[in-house]
């Protein structure tokens, strides 16, 4: 088995450090087997979140406390049924969240919204690690506004433009953020999930532009660093046994292999 090289990192995430987590499923597992451990995690308060683009907003309007209107309320899905010739009530969301955030009426999705970006907020401002998980360099604009999208919710394909950003533009997204914010210890990483929607040639370009873009950022920020959970699962635990049956997404298994390698690098066990 190959051996992906571990950077030493010489300060550890111990129990009272606040940490606030925005990105891919594979944030996600992270943060939720550290909040299991104890660790004091603010959990991807946006819902999944693959591209960069989007995860950059949610942190500009993290810090800002900016609050969700009436008019960035969406239903879920606007599609047709053939049987019925209208939409099928699936809740409402925005395009700034995950579709986890979906609640039955626009009022309670307001609420709901509005609540958990008020305590992001003060969570953020608290958090000393921030813990960023990029998914795909592949965004989808809505073409009323040509505004990037953190997920379509179902709605036709012709309301949506499918881009990618390149290197430039991610560092460019990023730079203001660390700029601004170097009391926080920030932590990239980018998910070995595949999308293979996009295609296998085409999911290896994104996510080399996204390994290029943390690169530059980690090489001109002192407080930035690259977990290689990416190499990890794809070098070392190369075997399909690794991988549930739909061969993309690691098994339990294999992100206990990947935390574990984690919490060895940055977490001081109390």
């Amino acid at each position: 088995m190959l051996k992906v090289d571990i950077p030493k990192i010489s300060a550890k995430i111990g129990k009272e450090t606040e940490i606030i987590s925005f990105g891919s499923c594979f944030s996600t597992e992270v943060a939720q087997r550290m909040a299991n451990e104890g660790y004091t995690v603010t959990n991807n308060p946006f819902g999944t979140l693959f591209n960069p683009a989007s995860i950059a907003q949610s942190i500009y309007r993290t810090i800002s406390c900016r609050l969700f209107t009436p008019e960035e309320v969406i239903p879920r899905c606007t599609n047709i049924s053939k049987e019925s010739g209208k939409a099928p009530n699936e809740g409402y969301v925005s395009f700034s969240h995950h579709g986890s955030f979906t609640r039955e009426t626009p009022q309670e999705f307001l609420c709901y919204a509005n609540r958990r970006l008020i305590q992001t907020s003060e969570a953020f401002s608290r958090a000393k690690v921030v813990l960023i998980t990029f998914g795909s360099a592949w965004i989808y604009r809505n073409t009323k506004n040509m505004e990037i999208v953190a997920n379509c919710h179902k709605h036709p394909s012709y309301e949506f433009v499918r881009e990618r950003l390149s290197c430039e533009e991610i560092v460019r997204l990023f730079t203001p953020i660390l700029e601004n914010n170097r009391d926080k210890e920030w932590i990239f990483t980018v998910s070995p999930i595949r999308h293979r929607k996009d295609g296998l040639h085409e999911n290896a370009i994104s996510k080399s532009i996204l390994l290029i873009a943390v690169e530059q950022l980690c090489s001109t920020f002192h407080n930035t660093s690259y977990f290689p959970a990416y190499e990890i699962v794809l070098d070392e635990l190369r075997d399909y046994s690794w991988f549930k049956e739909d061969e993309v997404h690691p098994t339990d298994k294999a992100v206990d292999y990947v935390y574990d390698k984690f919490a060895a690098s940055r977490l001081q066990i109390i």
